[in-house]
């Protein structure tokens, strides 16, 4: 499992609460970091981090969690923890692809795929799963082509079209599955107007070992209609949020030593890119 690529949900002072009733939920979980602005935590050993950072964003239904197990009974007990007070956009019941799924927006707007039968090639509890809607319908398969060409050790497992009775146009995909650098992720397209895109309600987070990994993530995630951020995050053209994170930042930042770990955050806070060098220099400073 690769614990160097996961996603980051956009909290609104709920992280704590939020981090509470995952562990709860998901069995094999726990809180591996807390504190006041981020909670990390692991799902059967995958790394899910909550930021809790205000009301600018909100996560949506661009970007949710692909839950996969063969037990039935397992579907069901996920479906009714995570629906309260929350939304159903799918109700639990049997359908052409799955013997029981359900789709479940939670109380704290993330979304959550509940799907009975084979998870795939994979050894991650959950799969981040793409729907590319509005201006990316119909990209599905093109976004593929250019993430596997982005990731090293990227393959795709499969891609699965609408079927022909569909209304849905010839060639959209219904559901596809593939790896980035050995992270699995999945995609889907749909032709109806939405009234949400990619945001930073939920981006992912790829922790890099030195400057030149840094360098080439960002320009490549960023060129032909991307854009730059603060503090490591981008878009790619898309409109996919992608934070672009050095390690050595991390690990000054976690310091024992709160003087410098307070110099490098003011510095990071001005940056687009991180620039490792110039995060050493405000941490010896």
């Amino acid at each position: 499992m690769n614990n160097d690529i996961y996603p980051c949900v956009w909290m609104n002072g709920t992280g704590e609460e939020a981090a509470k009733l995952y562990s709860e939920v998901f069995k094999n979980t726990k809180v591996v970091k807390n504190t006041p602005m981020v909670k990390m935590l692991e799902l059967d050993g995958q790394k899910l981090m909550l930021l809790d950072a205000g009301s600018p964003f909100k996560p949506n239904a661009s970007l949710s969690f692909l839950v996969a197990n063969k037990d039935e009974k397992e579907t069901e007990r996920l479906y009714k923890l995570l629906e309260k007070e929350g939304e159903v956009l799918m109700p639990l019941d049997k359908y052409h692809f799955s013997e029981k799924y359900a789709w479940v927006e939670d109380k704290f707007g993330v979304n959550w795929q509940l799907y009975t039968g084979e998870k795939g090639n994979t050894d991650q509890y959950f799969t981040p799963s793409l729907m590319f809607v509005n201006k990316n319908n119909g990209k599905a398969k093109e976004a593929i082509a250019f993430y596997t060409s982005v990731f090293p050790n990227s393959s795709v497992e499969g891609i699965m079209e609408q079927p022909e009775a569909s209304d849905e146009p010839k060639g959209n995909v219904a559901h596809a599955q593939f790896q980035l650098n050995d992270f699995t992720m999945a995609i889907m397209e749909n032709s109806a107007a939405h009234d949400f895109d990619f945001n930073e309600g939920v981006s992912i987070t790829v922790m890099t070992n030195d400057q030149k990994e840094t360098d080439y993530y960002w320009k490549l995630l960023t060129e032909n209609g991307g854009e730059e951020s603060k503090c490591s995050w981008l878009k790619d053209k898309y409109g996919v949020s992608w934070q672009i994170v050095p390690k050595r930042l991390v690990e000054l930042m976690n310091q024992e030593n709160q003087e410098k770990a307070q110099k490098v955050m003011q510095a990071m806070m001005q940056m687009n890119k991180i620039i490792i060098e110039d995060i050493e220099k405000a941490n010896n400073s």
